[in-house]
């Protein structure tokens, strides 16, 4: 089976690397020829524009869009679409908000083109371990497309589904990333207490090592933990400033819009946000009440 992609970040050429692997014929087209060059050196077909790519491909056309949410990826599409036939297919594989999907595929619609969402997770690890492919559109587009989703997969038949509808693929992953901020928030709470209890010296490392196996609270997350604690034990190498790439406040967001409670989420989120914070107001406020009220002692800025 043929695929077109676009994007060849990190992610997006570990994907070809996977679908070539799979035997399937992918035509790449990236802003970087350096990109296009290197997936040529793997076995893809390079494109040198969004109009090569799609000449190069047979109707009915797959192209995967795989660069940055937001205007990236609403330029590409904007793009791609004049350029395809009715009964060509557009498929996003980045982290889109789910809104944005349904009016992408109202609007690709209008051209009689289809169109499917697909919440990608795996990230650096996925061409070893395979992705999971959470999948929003219409059931022919995808048992049409299935070949690429098994490749893709973990396995022929695990870690891939159609979720639902288009804009389903990228709601399910917007909770999928929601429920990985409060996942990994709790292993960073419970080894931040860990290493305070300095009076037993603990290895992180190796309790990490220990929890992977038999353990109620093993996952890949904790796998990744032994990982950074093996190589870093005090974490000395990095700072305590945590990003989030918008998912995570969807869900928070969502939950608002549901009336449906979410408070290891939210508490996840906001804690990313203080992380952020050098010296943060509010704290500064709290011991200013407590000396205020109690007489408490205050450290004074030098």
């Amino acid at each position: 089976m043929e695929l077109g992609m676009v994007g060849l970040g990190r992610m997006g050429g570990n994907m070809v690397q996977r679908l070539l692997n799979g035997g399937h014929r992918v035509v790449t087209y990236d802003r970087s020829a350096e990109a296009v060059s290197a997936s040529q050196s793997q076995g893809a077909v390079g494109a040198s524009s969004l109009e090569d790519l799609v000449s190069s491909l047979s109707p009915p056309r797959a192209v995967w869009v795989m660069v940055p949410a937001g205007q990236p990826t609403e330029d590409t599409i904007d793009s791609l679409a004049p350029l395809l036939s009715a009964g060509d297919t557009v498929l996003d594989g980045g982290n889109a908000y789910y809104k944005d999907s349904m009016r992408r595929a109202e609007k690709l619609a209008e051209h009689r083109i289809d169109f499917m969402d697909v919440g990608t997770s795996g990230g650096i690890w996925g061409l070893a371990e395979g992705y999971a492919l959470m999948i929003g559109g219409k059931t022919e587009v995808f048992q049409r497309l299935e070949p690429i989703f098994k490749t893709l997969a973990p396995g022929e038949d695990i870690g891939y589904s159609r979720v639902g509808p288009a804009g389903a693929g990228h709601f399910v992953k917007m909770v999928h990333n929601g429920v990985e901020y409060g996942m990994m928030q709790a292993y960073a709470e419970g080894f931040e207490i860990m290493e305070a209890k300095k009076e037993f010296g603990l290895d992180l490392a190796q309790i990490a090592q220990t929890w992977r196996f038999g353990s109620v609270v093993r996952s890949w997350l904790l796998d990744l933990a032994a990982n950074a604690l093996e190589e870093d034990p005090k974490l000395e190498g990095l700072q305590a400033y945590v990003d989030d790439s918008g998912e995570g406040r969807w869900t928070v967001q969502e939950s608002l819009d549901l009336a449906v409670p979410a408070p290891v989420i939210t508490l996840s989120l906001q804690q990313r946000f203080r992380s952020r914070q050098e010296q943060p107001f509010g704290v500064k406020l709290l011991a200013a009440l407590r000396n205020q009220f109690g007489g408490h002692a205050v450290r004074r800025s030098e």
